[in-house]
This record gives C-alpha cells, sequence and structure tokens, in this order.
C-alpha cells in the first residue's frame, strides 16, 4: 500500500439517528467518550469495578515491557464466578440464563441460573476427579449444546485453560491444537445435528488421539456427551461418559480465585505459516473488556432484554459475546443448535419471534443469505421485540446493512456494525446505539477507552478522506497476551509492522471519511493494484450487492497483462433474479448491467474485467469468504486445497460455470 496507500472510491450519504427514547435511557452517552480521553486508566477501573473480584488490584495497567501487557494487577478473580455464582447469591438464580434449541424441532431446554451454577459446580468437580489440575489444558470439541457452556465455566472455575476446537474441524486440526497446547483432556460428543441429520464428532476424536500421540501429546481421558445416540468406539481405559461422571457429582464446589493474569483459554486461528496461532487471553482483563463492550454496544437491560448471538462458541464471537460477556452481565439469551434453514428457511425469526429476542447479533454473511433468500421469509414472523441489531465478523455492505435494518428490525432500530478480531478480544470499533448517528456499512469509530487510527506507510495518520493501515494506538484490556509458547512470533506478528510508533496492527485496511468516521476495508491482503490503483475489494463487493439483482458478492484481483492486476467478480443473485438470468442470452445482459453499475456506482477504474455468476461462494465454516480459491479459479490454475471449506463441492459447481463461459467480459 505504498504508492497512495488506499483509493478512496464510494461515498455513503445515508444517516439514522438513534431512536430518541433508546438514547434518552443508554447505558452510555457520548460523554464516555471525553472522560475516557481524559484517563484512559480510571475509565477501566471503573469498569472493573462491574465484576467482583475477591482481592482488588495494585495496578490498573502495567505496560512496562511492552507489547507484553498486564491488567488489573495484583487482582484476584474467578470467571465463572462472575458468571454464575455472584447472580445466584444475588437472588437471580430463577432467572433464565439460556433458552436452549436445539435443531430437532421441539428439542428445548431452559436452564436458570440456579441450573448452570449446579451443572458448572458438578463439571468442575467431575474434571478434578479425571486428574485436570489448576492450569492443565482441556480441549472442547463439541456442537451448540448446553453442556458446551457447561464445560468452558467448568474449565474457567478451576483454573484449567480451555481451547474450544469448532466442532467441523477435521480430526488433523483436532489434533495440531491438542498437541499444541499440550491438552490432556478433551470433552466431547457423541454427534450433534446439522440440517436435520446426527453428524458424527467421536470418530475424528478418537482419530486426533492418535495423531496427537504422534506429535508428542498423551490424551489422557475424553469425556464423551450422549447427545445423538449414534454407535460409537469406546476405549474403556479413556473414555467416560458425561452422564456418568458429571451428572452423578456433587453441585457442591468451593470457588478458588486466580491472579487477574491467569490463563483463560487458548483459541486458535489460521496462521500464514500454515502453523495455527494460539491466541492467550487472560482471565481478569478480558472479563472487564468483554462485559462492559457487551453492556455497552448493545445497550443491555439484562432485566429485560433477550439476547441472542447466533456465533458458534467454536470461534471468539461465541467465547466473548454468547458465554463470558453475557453471563457476566446475568442476561437472558438464545442459545441455538442448527442452522438457519433447518428444517426451514424462517427458523431463526421463528425463534426470535417465539422467545421475544430483543437484541440479535449475527454476521454479514448470513444476512445476505436471508436478502438472497426474500424479505417475504422474516415477514411471516413477528419481530418486533428487537430494538437492538448488531453485526459482526467482516465489514457488512451498505445494502445488507440497510436491509437488514429495514427487514428485520423494522426500520426503527440502530445496527452496530462491530469491529474486532479474535486477537483484541473484545469489540474496538462500533456505533454506540444511543449516540450515533449510523452509517451503512461503517464501523463508525472506537469505543471510550480505546485507541485506533488510520495510518500510512510510515505509520503517520491519514487525513479524513483517506485510506490506509487500521492501527491500534494504546493497550487495551481484553487484548491477547501472546501467542502460545511463542512470545516471539507474537511480536513478529502483531508489533514489528509499526513498532516504532509502538502500535498494534493485524493487518486490516481502513478507510477515514471526509466526518473521520472509519470504514473497514477487509485484509490488507485482498487489496488488489489496478493500473497503479490501490482498490480494496471490500467496497467492489459493496457497489455488487447495492444492485436489486445480487445478493452476494466476491471480487478478487486477477494478473492482467495491460493493467497489473484486473477485477474478477463472482456474484450469487437473489432467488427473484435467477430464473431470468437463465433464460437464452440474459446472462451476458446481466453481466454487462452489472459491470456498467460497478462504474457508475464507484468509477472506471473498478469496472470488472469479468464477472461469474454462480450458485455459491466458498466459504469457511465461520461464514469467510476464501478469495484465495477464487482466484485460482480467475487465473486458470489448479485449485488450491478446500479442506478448511464448508461445503467442498462449491468449487466443482464454479469451475462447471467457468467451464461454460458463462460471465465473461464484452
Amino acid at each position: 500500500m505504498s504508492d497512495e496507500t488506499l483509493s478512496n472510491l464510494s461515498t455513503e450519504t445515508r444517516r439514522f439517528e438513534p431512536p430518541a427514547e433508546l438514547a434518552a435511557n443508554a447505558n452510555v452517552k457520548a460523554e464516555a467518550y471525553d472522560r475516557a480521553e481524559a484517563d484512559r486508566e480510571a475509565f477501566w477501573a471503573e469498569q472493573a469495578e462491574r465484576l467482583d473480584w475477591d482481592q482488588k488490584w495494585d495496578r490498573v495497567l502495567d505496560w512496562d515491557d511492552p507489547p507484553f501487557a498486564k491488567w488489573f494487577v495484583g487482582g484476584r478473580i474467578n470467571a465463572a464466578y462472575n458468571c454464575v455464582d455472584r447472580h445466584v447469591e444475588a437472588g437471580k438464580g430463577d432467572k433464565v440464563a439460556i433458552h436452549w434449541v436445539g435443531e430437532p424441532e421441539d428439542d428445548t431446554r431452559e436452564i436458570t441460573y440456579a441450573d448452570l451454577k449446579d451443572q458448572v459446580c458438578q463439571a468442575a468437580n467431575a474434571l478434578i476427579e479425571l486428574g485436570v489440575e489448576t492450569g492443565d489444558r482441556v480441549a472442547i470439541y463439541l456442537p451448540m449444546i448446553p453442556e458446551t457452556v457447561v464445560a468452558m465455566l467448568a474449565c474457567a472455575r478451576i483454573g484449567a485453560p480451555h481451547t474450544v476446537v469448532f466442532g467441523g474441524f477435521s480430526a488433523d486440526a483436532l489434533a495440531n491444537r491438542v498437541a499444541d497446547c499440550e491438552a490432556k483432556v478433551i470433552i466431547t460428543a457423541d454427534g450433534g445435528y446439522r440440517r436435520g441429520a446426527p453428524s458424527a464428532l467421536k470418530p475424528a476424536v478418537d482419530e486426533a488421539v492418535g495423531k496427537a500421540a504422534d506429535l508428542g501429546q498423551k490424551v489422557d481421558k475424553v469425556l464423551v456427551v450422549r447427545r445423538t445416540g449414534q454407535d460409537v468406539a469406546w476405549d474403556e481405559g479413556r473414555d467416560v461418559w458425561w452422564h456418568d461422571s458429571v451428572e452423578k457429582a456433587s453441585t457442591e464446589h468451593a470457588c478458588e480465585f486466580f491472579d487477574s493474569e491467569h490463563p483463560l483459554y487458548v483459541m486458535y486461528t489460521s496462521g500464514t505459516t500454515g502453523k495455527p496461532k494460539g491466541i492467550l487471553h487472560t482471565t481478569g482483563g478480558y472479563l472487564v473488556g468483554t462485559s462492559y463492550t457487551h453492556w455497552a454496544v448493545f445497550d443491555l437491560k439484562a432485566d429485560t432484554d433477550v439476547y441472542w448471538c447466533t456465533a458458534d462458541v467454536g470461534w471468539v464471537t461465541g467465547h466473548s459475546y454468547m458465554v463470558y460477556g453475557p453471563l457476566s452481565n446475568a442476561v437472558t439469551q438464545v442459545v441455538y443448535e442448527g442452522t438457519p434453514d433447518s428444517p426451514h428457511k424462517g427458523r431463526w425469526w421463528e425463534i426470535i419471534q417465539t422467545y421475544g429476542v430483543t437484541i440479535f447479533y449475527t454476521a454479514p454473511t448470513a444476512i445476505r443469505t436471508f436478502m438472497k433468500w426474500g424479505s417475504d421469509i422474516p415477514a411471516k414472523f413477528d419481530l418486533s421485540s428487537i430494538r437492538v441489531l448488531g453485526s459482526v465478523g467482516e465489514p457488512i455492505n451498505p445494502e445488507a446493512y440497510v436491509w437488514y435494518r429495514a427487514t428485520i428490525g423494522g426500520d426503527r432500530v440502530p445496527v452496530v456494525d462491530t469491529w474486532w478480531q479474535t486477537e483484541t478480544g473484545q469489540i474496538m470499533i462500533s456505533p454506540l446505539p444511543g449516540v450515533t448517528a449510523g452509517k451503512p456499512g461503517s464501523a463508525m469509530k472506537a469505543l471510550p477507552g480505546i485507541g485506533a487510527d488510520v495510518v500510512n506507510d510510515e505509520g503517520e495518520p491519514v487525513p479524513d478522506g483517506s485510506g490506509g493501515f487500521l492501527v491500534l494506538t494504546k493497550p487495551w484490556p481484553a487484548m491477547l497476551r501472546t501467542l502460545w509458547g511463542d512470545d516471539e512470533r507474537f511480536k513478529e506478528t502483531y508489533w514489528t509492522r509499526f513498532a516504532d510508533q509502538g502500535f498494534y496492527f493485524a493487518g486490516d485496511g481502513a478507510k477515514k471519511d471526509e466526518d473521520g468516521d472509519l470504514w473497514l476495508l477487509g485484509r490488507v491482503d485482498d487489496v488488489m493494484n489496478v493500473s497503479g490503483h490501490r482498490l480494496s475489494t471490500t467496497e467492489i463487493e459493496s457497489a455488487l450487492v447495492s444492485h436489486p439483482k445480487v445478493a452476494e458478492a466476491a471480487v478478487v484481483g486477477a494478473a492482467d497483462e495491460t493493467t497489473g492486476q484486473a477485477v474478477c467478480a463472482f456474484v450469487i443473485l437473489r432467488e427473484s433474479a435467477v430464473e431470468e438470468a437463465d433464460e437464452p442470452g440474459e446472462g451476458a445482459d446481466l453481466v454487462q448491467e452489472l459491470r456498467n453499475h460497478v462504474q457508475k456506482e464507484i468509477g472506471a477504474i473498478a469496472k470488472p474485467r469479468q464477472i461469474m455468476i454462480v450458485p455459491e461462494l466458498p466459504k469457511t465454516r465461520s461464514g469467510k469468504i476464501m478469495r484465495r480459491l477464487l482466484k485460482d479459479v480467475a487465473e486458470h490454475r489448479e485449485v488450491g486445497d478446500v479442506t478448511t471449506l464448508a461445503d467442498s463441492t462449491v468449487m466443482d459447481l464454479i469451475k462447471d460455470k467457468e467451464g461454460s463461459g458463462a460471465g465473461s467480459e464484452d
């Protein structure tokens, strides 16, 4: 991004003011920004008082040895106590903590805070019985069932850092993570439900245990939840049923408190070298950051709100905004096991209607899927309970934002478009629903107490109206402490690019608009250089999605002899437009229409060289588009590794389209 940092292409003039009543009663008002700016450490100390500490800290922040931070130094705390016990002690034991909805219809559970406390204590006792001690690591490989939350909190209760591995990952991926953090115990299930059918998990664990042993890590015990009733292989010396151990254990467990910097969990994220990076989060700062931001960003009123974050617990969003943030705030929340289209495409809206969900947090990739299916599906359900909508996972296209606000939010509720990462632990940049006049597609500005900026190659702030690198300029409570077992890689990955300034940089591009508000432009790796202009794939994708016939788009830069790189787009149509594109001659006309639309929205420089209309895009199981595979197609190369895709057959469908010549340029 050295020539002109990043071309600033699109503009957005729509604004949505906060609803008057919400603004008047908001948890956080505009003054918080100034208060936090005046004394950041005092601000975060105030937020830490929202939690229960066994021993108060001596020092808010130790930044004596950057980039290694310590927060609330000398404090002692327990995450599980703060998420469960203290609410029961405060008389909230009968309050529903989790409305759990299984994928098979009529498979539901209501779990109160008293129930949750009993189950967490039982699981803690069972883990101790299995030989788990403070500091030992436990791997969790489970579907979206209540036992997953119980297992995480039980680990936190006894000071055993957990590493949750997404249930869609392979045995190899599980083995590598187990070996890297030296997990002694794996908690799993016979299987889970996905799209109406049981999907096995235990066989992958059995395979992973063997592979971990080959990597030098012996797994002592495998604790197995019976979920689907599938037959599973059984190792009598190693395998233990959850119902034979946890459910028979005592509900009494005296909670121990740990140093604020005691490791809470390790979460693995993909590394450029192929070796997963184990992001380490510790207890005190992480809990302060997630608890405060959950309360502030969603304007949580715990006595009346019903909250639902659709993320899988295998990703950081599930940790921060389904387990630790919400439960520390004594929330009542929905947890759903399955997919949005099982047994029908209105399942999510039906759940919102049934439980009166008031705060809904999901990903742009899901929103665009619903756009593709059509507004008539959510229109069948009563969504009037919703008062705040949230978006997470990637930049949201302005048109997806507007559709979400209008169709799901009834054109009356704020949308908080949140930017943060596995590494940051907590939301960093977001509108505040009672303060911010939202702009579709913009994450707006850093939250109170957070330092963020957009800089050029030299680390200098870019002026309003310009793009560059997104950096974090000050330490924050929930920040990662290091990479598990690899301090040097931690420094090199996040801190070397702007070492002179002391900025954290994790690879995202961004721009400041004319008002100074922030727009995320995706990974710097996804920036294209077209005839000397550095263009963001995100902005071109947003231009395509603003066309009424387009539901989703992915853009890559492909090698081009004339321009260096050329814009190549892959487009999914809304279902109402699919038939038209299939009529003889219509496909080519529509492609030309879309190319011209991008030119009109952004300019000739961004006009795609080619557009391919495809039935689906290659996505990981967390919903992220794998653009490198699309680049392989655009450059007519052998398609690379597809093992992390949710559906590996997608690439065959795309290659078939390419072979038919559909969607090439004039």
